[in-house]
């Protein structure tokens, strides 16, 4: 190789994978799996997009003697990404409902099968390749049209929270039992493809079923040693990692060399491999990051300079391309519907398995390029086919909602809750991004839901975000994992708090955008208030933005942000007084901190820059006359006249614990455009700050409810 070639490489590489990210990134903000952008960043980089808008750029980039480098990069990423899919194929997905399991996958792979061999007839004479026998056209399109993406489904289900639902666990169970089968029915369609008839494959299916034998009766015992190895040294070496690689290669060769297809022997390496959790978790970090962020974009691209958009020239051929999408469609869902009512599901939960099951994605464009490398599709096809595993895998997210809503499941995780024979409950919501960090954030929620009166219930929500794709960190298991240790991370903060006689409950779940999640828990759980902190270093800017400042902004219900500067004194409150709706809130709060100890102190503090002070609102005054002497008696309301409003406000906070303020203009915390608000307050107050918004709705007589809690004290 020259070094013009090595170079021109290396600037296809750095494109690649940029675009890819990008793409895929972009993708994921429509809430569309990320590996639907990198195909459609590899579409972009062939002759459909690049090379039709700009030809002799594409030409330059991509010259027909360097798409055959790319083309043995990608098998090597394909080598490595299925032994990725045969790892994760964990046999306990294989366990519970399996019989259900089994009729629903079969059916969901017949129908669409028969199909497909049915749209054969229709397309054979006219997109097929010369010398292709119809036999191995018909199985290879039926085997296309049943193929279900795990990977992908795994990452749909988890985004959704339904890994621990029925419909989660039965959709799992299927697209592994799918997997398998389709699995077996492409590797007859390669074997009876490479001999040109079903007699002459007999000899190749009987060898890869002799090599299958092998691998799960002697192979998979002697892989056991790994796992015995990584017990006793604790961690996955250098030299173990060399020799896993080293069997990957030879097991695709094996299964290259009988006649088959190379990928098969790196997924049935990874599938016998032993599934002991620490091995599979460190096996699949190590391997991931570069297959997938490096090696499969160069597959996507592979792939999309082989899908020539531009073939689809003419309504007829159109027409048979809806043909194509149509009958994978309905194929899949009509097949996993029919299945599964007759199973007894619910005609809702049969819908969302249909729609799950027809997730096609990644999986589906091996099986294209496999077919197009072996010249049993024409090009025509192959993009007809790329455009159906695109359409399939897009519009499962979107018709899942639609058809089951998100209202509608329990997407939470949440630890057993004592039932409460009182139907008023004061719920506060805390979103805590990190456990050891904001205990004080915990506390100060169970300071203000302390209540003698009234039942009341504190809610830490932890949200967990899965960056990673497709494989280990894209798995409902992997997703438990993490929920659990965040629950046991909650767990030790509350057992360290004295939450008597507040019931605090967690919640632990996964989210890819954390404000609109939060927002959403929060209304569906009717939380009185969405309690979340901020604990940066006071020089750092912009307190209120991000994440806090979209709850902030958008949650529908009582907002407070808490800035936590001294976690264990709460005796001395400070409350710059503005007749707003928002220092209503913080009103309401401080009052029923101050109920809940008989040695804190509010100062209610009125300040003022020119003119009359500013009175007390009549609600107030109303529910002071009517709080307790001994209550009274610690409220002070001085008055003081200032050039300064901010300034006055944090020299008063150098000699409180805890400085409550409404979130508006005068303590410089109001909304500006985008949502985006000001903090100057934030920033320079001398104690912890607790910001407060009330949510605009009808606001009248809001301390009226602090009123009838009070009146029996």
């Amino acid at each position: 190789m020259h070094l013009d070639s090595i170079v021109l490489v290396l600037i296809q590489i750095v494109l690649v994978i940029a675009l890819s990210r990008l793409v895929g990134l972009a993708f994921r903000r429509i809430k569309q799996p990320l590996v639907i952008g990198e195909i459609v960043a590899g579409i972009m980089l062939g002759p459909s997009l690049l090379g039709a808008i700009a030809p002799m750029v594409a030409s330059t980039l991509f010259p027909p003697e360097s798409i055959s480098i790319l083309g043995v990069l990608s098998q090597i990423g394909l080598i490595f990404f299925m032994f990725l899919i045969g790892l994760e194929l964990d046999p306990k997905y294989l366990k519970g409902g399996v019989d259900l399991a089994i009729l629903i996958s079969h059916v969901s792979i017949l129908v669409p099968f028969s199909l497909g061999i049915l749209l054969s007839l229709l397309l054979f004479p006219l997109v097929s390749n010369a010398g292709v026998s119809f036999t191995a056209f018909a199985l290879f399109l039926g085997a296309a049209m049943s193929i279900t993406a795990f990977p992908v489904l795994a990452r749909i289900i988890t985004e959704n929270n339904l890994q621990n639902s029925r419909i989660g666990s039965l959709a799992l169970t299927c697209a592994a039992v799918d997997d398998v089968t389709a699995w077996c029915l492409l590797l007859v369609a390669i074997a009876v493809t490479r001999t040109n008839s079903m007699v002459g494959a007999i000899p190749n299916i009987l060898e890869a079923g002799l090599y299958i034998g092998l691998m799960i009766g002697v192979g998979r015992p002697l892989l056991r040693q790994f796992a015995v190895f990584y017990r006793r040294t604790g961690k996955l070496t250098q030299s173990m990692l060399a020799v896993i690689y080293i069997c990957v290669v030879i097991s695709a060769l094996i299964t290259e060399t009988i006649g088959i297809h190379l990928i098969f022997g790196a997924f049935l390496l990874g599938a016998v491999m032993p599934k002991h959790e620490g091995l599979v978790r460190e096996l699949a970090q190590k391997t991931e990051d570069f297959v997938l962020t490096c090696l499969l974009p160069i597959f996507f691209a592979y792939s999309g300079l082989r899908t020539q958009i531009g073939l689809l020239n003419s309504p007829p051929l159109w027409g048979l391309c809806a043909s194509v999408v149509l009958v994978a469609i309905v194929g899949k869902y009509v097949g996993t519907f029919a299945a599964a009512k007759v199973s007894g599901l619910s005609n809702r939960d049969a819908s969302a398995l249909g729609w799950l099951m027809n997730t096609r994605g990644l999986t589906e464009l091996i099986v294209l390029n496999i077919g197009l490398s072996l010249g049993v599709i024409t090009p025509l096809l192959f993009t007809m086919l790329v455009i159906m595993a695109l359409v399939t895998t897009f519009m499962t997210s979107p018709l899942l909602e639609w058809t089951y809503p998100k209202k509608m499941m329990r997407m939470e995780v949440l630890e057993p809750q004592p039932e409460t024979t009182e139907a008023a409950q004061y719920k506060i919501l805390v979103p805590v991004a990190n456990p050891n960090s904001q205990q004080g954030l915990i506390r100060l929620a169970i300071e203000i839901a302390r209540s003698q009166q009234q039942p009341t219930s504190v809610h830490p929500l932890s949200l967990i975000q899965l960056e990673q794709d497709y494989v280990f960190e894209s798995l409902p298991t992997e997703a438990d994992r993490l929920i659990q240790a965040q629950q046991e991370k909650l767990r030790a903060i509350v057992a360290q708090l004295d939450s008597e006689p507040v019931e605090v409950s967690n919640i632990v779940q996964v989210s890819n955008n954390v404000a609109k999640t939060t927002a959403d828990i929060a209304v569906r759980e009717q939380m009185n208030l969405i309690l979340l902190g901020w604990h940066r270093p006071a020089f750092s800017s912009n307190r209120l933005g991000g994440r806090v400042g979209q709850i902030l902004s958008t949650a529908p219900v009582d907002v407070a942000v808490f800035i936590d500067r001294q976690p264990q004194r709460l005796n001395r409150l400070l409350i710059p007084y503005s007749p707003n709706i928002h220092t209503e809130l913080g009103i309401q709060l401080a009052l029923r901190l101050l109920l809940n100890h008989s040695d804190r102190q509010l100062t209610l503090l009125r300040v003022f820059q020119e003119g009359q002070p500013i009175e007390f609102s009549y609600e107030w005054n109303q529910l002071f006359e009517q709080l307790p002497p001994t209550v009274r008696d610690r409220i002070l309301t001085p008055v003081i006249q200032t050039n300064s409003l901010i300034n006055t406000v944090i020299d008063a906070s150098q000699t409180a614990d805890l400085t409550i303020v409404g979130a508006s203009r005068e303590w410089g915390l109001e909304r500006q455009t985008l949502g985006r608000y000001t903090d100057e307050l934030a920033v320079r107050c001398r104690s912890s700050l607790l910001i407060t918004r009330r949510f605009n709705r009808v606001t009248s007589h809001h301390l009226e409810a602090v009123l009838d809690r009070t009146t029996e004290v």
